[in-house]
């Protein structure tokens, strides 16, 4: 039986899927904070959409931008894209307006389809969704003829990676390299009509694809995980059982967070609530084996399965299959197994011949997952996107990865060893550390700076900022200032978690930044004494007993910043959890970001309190 169980796969993700709404029409399809839709309900949805689109223009090859928060809106409005010919190009709502401007402009985009009415610069057209928004109620609910003029070959989206230049780059990827990548997975899971998806990923992540299609197209069920939800582990946890998910995609930083707090659950003498999960994948950044440890105890290795994936944007999404067992606790580092079908993976030297078998080099992929390319940048696809010497198909090609691996001796499986060059993954996110370099620089206060990732005692990954002032130490900007000019331009998560400055920076014999001569972020810290102001209040004091305890240091002053002691956002989500716990108040992530101190987030925190305590007081009145 073929994946849609109607014979060989469709040439488009969108007539697939229309497929499944034929055999699947009274079964839901898609759920969120906003409701629950059902296949039949998708597909008119998506169809009067789609139709608006060709009204706009928009057909094979064009670029449609979406900006939407995390709802069953948004899986109709990426659906209606592809329905009306065109390609998607995700726009996070999180990221900075610069950089959804530039995004729009490089990928030109002349619609934008959003749920906030102010629109960004650049679009000539603005498909708003939601109450009072554009009215779709005349446009036709079946699917526009000949599925909107796009077949296989045709563009399907375009997501923007993190660029060395200072720049984003955007992935063209097309229709067949996304069929291609669940017909080429299926031996080894299986997916089918039960099984339910968790949306977790931004839809401007790749994952988000595997996530999105690989439930619709199986006739599945997709849960689309609020952001709030998904920053807090014990709330994920909950909608896990809630939901009943079976097939969970995660980055080992994001399951880490799973496997705390069900370990933390534990101690307390709690039990977690039972989960329906039957495969885990794994994607986006290096797995240390080790960190599986507890949950493999906890849970076995057979149910849920759990699945190392290599991939990258560039050969759409995942290349690799992987099952982990008990027996890689002890192996080498993180094993990515090998290639499924349709993927070729090579490791080659610096000459690009193949590595003798134990010997590292460059990682290169080849195979039907191969996007079409780096949009508007030909010099820089050409440099990538290599003629591909084992190929049997005239013109296929491989990418040239810059990760470097070996293959083991007994052949097949694979082991990650990192990147060749700056470019990292910190929570499944992909970021060239030369982009966040070069937005620093721009500061007028800063001469130099190198980021660099540091990786502490429990395995979470952070990014450190060393810089070197312009003018005068006292004059310089402080961290503060610093994050918040880097927060114009860059999206959160590549903001630097530490601030560190230098008088210099160290330099090797060649005059390059030696790295391993910088020192430890720990080592330059602000000294805690100084200026020290003690908590007072009951909420200052357990504000900062908590941030003391993730942040490993002796204790927390009034006005020291969560993230300049270095906390980032992963340890802002357990800050916020447990404060949240210990108090009985409503702490959000949002406060925590705006309010860094303990001062400050004490006092709005007090002034909560002090609200409720008065609602009570009347009530008993």
């Amino acid at each position: 039986m073929t994946v849609d169980g109607r014979g060989s796969a469709p040439g488009t993700l969108h007539t697939w899927f229309e497929r499944q709404a034929e055999l699947r029409g009274d079964a839901v399809a898609v759920s969120g904070p906003d409701g629950r839709l059902t296949y039949r309900d998708l597909e008119r949805d998506a169809n009067r959409l789609a139709h608006h689109l060709r009204s706009l223009g928009v057909g094979p090859e064009v670029p449609v931008a979406v900006r939407l928060e995390r709802t069953t809106t948004l899986v109709t409005a990426l659906l209606a894209v592809l329905k009306a010919g065109g390609a998607y190009v995700p726009v996070d709502p999180a990221s900075p307006a610069e950089r959804q401007e530039f995004m729009l402009a490089d990928a030109g985009a002349t619609v934008l389809v959003t749920d906030r009415a102010d629109g960004v610069r650049g679009t000539a057209h603005t498909v708003l969704t939601g109450p009072g928004g554009t009215d779709l109620s005349g446009c036709p609910a079946e699917a526009p003829a000949d599925g909107g003029g796009a077949v296989a070959a045709n563009l399907a989206y375009v997501i923007y990676t993190s660029g060395s230049t200072g720049t984003p780059k955007g992935v063209m990827v097309e229709h067949r390299q996304v069929t291609a990548l669940l017909t080429g997975t299926r031996e080894h899971f299986g997916f089918g009509p039960d099984d339910v998806w968790s949306m977790f990923s931004s839809a401007a992540f790749d994952v988000s694809v595997w996530e999105m299609w690989g439930a619709l197209l199986h006739g599945g069920r997709l849960v689309v995980v609020p952001d709030d939800v998904r920053r807090a582990p014990q709330d994920f946890h909950g909608l896990l059982h809630r939901e009943g998910v079976t097939v969970l995609n995660q980055t080992p930083a994001a399951f880490r967070q799973l496997v705390r707090y069900e370990e933390e659950l534990a101690e307390s003498g709690g039990t977690p609530a039972e989960l329906a999960l039957r495969v885990v994948v794994f994607a986006g950044e290096a797995l240390p084996p080790q960190m599986l440890r507890p949950w493999l105890a906890r849970h076995g290795e057979d149910r849920p399965e759990l699945v190392n994936m290599y991939g990258i944007t560039e050969t759409t999404v995942h290349s690799t299959y992987r099952r982990m067992t008990g027996a890689d606790l002890t192996g080498p580092g993180s094993m990515i197994g090998e290639a499924f079908g349709g993927w070729t993976m090579r490791v080659a030297g610096a000459d690009g011949l193949p590595a003798a078998p134990g010997t590292a080099g460059e990682l290169y992929v080849g195979g039907a997952g191969v996007a079409r390319g780096y949009l508007g940048r030909p010099a820089l696809t050409a440099e990538r996107f290599l003629p591909d010497p084992d190929a049997t198909v005239p013109g296929a090609r491989r990418y040239r990865s810059g990760d470097s691996a070996r293959e083991l001796p007994a052949g097949g499986d694979h082991e990650y060893l990192g990147r060749l060059d700056h470019q990292v993954k910190i929570r499944g996110y992909r970021i060239e550390l030369g982009e966040i370099e070069n937005a620093l620089t721009a500061h007028p206060e800063v001469r130099d700076t190198v980021v660099v990732v540091d990786e502490d005692a429990a395995g979470d990954k952070r990014l450190v900022a060393y810089w070197v002032a312009a003018g005068s130490a006292a004059d310089a900007a402080g961290p503060s200032e610093l994050r918040e000019h880097l927060g114009r331009t860059l999206p959160e998560y590549m903001v630097p978690n530490v601030f560190v400055g230098l008088d210099r920076l160290p330099l090797t014999i060649n005059g390059k930044v030696d790295r391993r001569a910088l020192p430890a972020p720990e080592a330059v810290r602000p000294d805690l004494d100084a200026d020290f102001a003690a908590p007072a209040t009951p909420v200052e004091k357990t504000l900062a007993d908590v941030w003391a305890g993730l942040l490993s240091v002796d204790r927390v002053g009034l006005d020291d910043d969560f993230f300049e002691l270095g906390g980032h956002s992963m340890l802002a989500t357990q800050a916020v959890a447990v404060a949240k716990e210990r108090l009985g108040v409503p702490v959000t992530l949002r406060m925590l970001f705006d309010l860094p101190t303990v001062r400050e987030l004490a006092g709005a925190l007090e002034e909560l309190l002090a609200a409720r305590q008065d609602d009570t007081n009347e009530g008993n009145a």
